[in-house]
């Protein structure tokens, strides 16, 4: 069981500065991404395991974890997984190999991004500062306007607040992602979206350089509005044209 967290803040993390916590167990490696940053205007903690990132994260707040699948004891994927469920905090996760299996796991297990060792350092820099920069991200002038809440098949997002509630009032946690992909849902509900069309409504949010990586966003999101066998169909597949949002949309 991990620690209770802190509270995590990636809302607005480019107006401070942004905490990033690099979970590498190669000491060289660590110290190497630590100083980069620092470097380039971020606040830096390092850790070699599971362990001691729990222990940093459950005593100060964490803006971005920088998080290697290879670790000693508990992996990466074991890792992301635990840190997912109990926050919405952005991961990064890097793998040595690059495999796309690693890859897609990973995204299945909710990280916002990955990177393949080795890796150039501008790429590192540019990836944590436009994962920060989404989830920092306003709200835009259209459709999320302060304060709208969309309703659905008895579910709510409030945008403002960027949380979704179920039907029984309970809070859904949703990465980054998931998140700007309901949206994307929701502002264009009952309409063939193709993958394309999903990744610009969606801010580029979903990883790119797999083909696969709008069907593991969706997977993943469909866990989250349709939780059992029992629950109702909200996204449709249509064959060789992209996803349907099925349910009316009501904005409040």
């Amino acid at each position: 069981m991990s620690p209770e967290l802190t509270t995590v803040r990636p809302r607005d993390a480019l107006e401070h500065e942004a905490h990033v916590l690099v979970v590498e167990d190669d000491g060289e490696m660590r110290q190497l991404v630590a100083k980069f940053l620092r470097q380039n205007g971020f606040r830096v903690t390092g850790a070699r395991d599971g362990r001691e990132m729990w222990e940093t994260i459950t005593h100060a707040p964490v803006d971005l974890v920088l998080l290697d699948i290879m670790l000693p004891g508990q992996s990466g994927f074991d890792i992301c997984r635990a840190l997912r469920a109990r926050s919405a905090v952005p991961i990064i996760m890097v793998t040595a190999r690059g495999e796309e299996t690693d890859r897609i796991v990973g995204l299945e297990l909710g990280a916002d991004d990955y990177l393949a060792k080795p890796f150039n350092r501008r790429e590192l820099l540019a990836r944590i500062r436009a994962v920060l920069r989404r989830v920092s991200a306003p709200p835009s002038s259209g459709g999320e306007a302060a304060g709208t809440r969309l309703e659905f098949a008895g579910w709510t997002l409030d945008t403002r607040r960027r949380e979704l509630a179920a039907p029984d009032c309970s809070t859904v946690e949703l990465s980054g992602g998931e998140y700007d992909l309901l949206l994307a849902f929701l502002e264009h509900p009952q309409r063939v979206l193709s993958r394309d069309q999903l990744l610009d409504l969606a801010r580029n949010r979903i990883a790119t350089g797999l083909d696969r990586s709008m069907d593991v966003m969706v997977s993943r999101l469909r866990r989250k509005i349709e939780p059992d066998e029992n629950s109702p169909a909200m996204i449709r597949t249509v064959r060789g044209a992209g996803y349907m949002f099925i349910p009316a949309v009501r904005r409040s």
